[in-house]
């Protein structure tokens, strides 16, 4: 049985226990977030939680570390432009 999730509207899989970080790497894709000054692609950097380069939008939720979320099936991922707040309008 294959576990999947979503991407930007693509399908990726993941082995239970990945992180989505790992499981976007496993395939191929190595930025989903750009940063909020120069709009600079980011992915994965330290990958323990430390850095916040690989910050991502999980399910409506921005600012998700994308390094220590576990995937899960059948969730919504997003990559994320600057602060993931432009929802709040402020």
């Amino acid at each position: 049985m294959t576990h999947t999730f979503d991407f930007d509207g693509r399908t990726i899989p993941f082995t239970p226990g990945q992180s989505i970080g790992a499981a976007l790497v496993a395939a191929g894709i190595r930025a989903w977030r750009t940063t909020r000054a120069g709009d600079r692609p980011r992915g994965l950097f330290c990958g323990i939680g430390v850095c916040f380069d690989c910050l991502i939008e999980v399910d409506d939720v921005p600012n998700q570390r994308a390094c220590l979320v576990p995937a899960t099936a059948g969730m919504r991922v997003r990559a994320q432009e600057g602060t993931g707040r432009g929802h709040l309008a402020v």
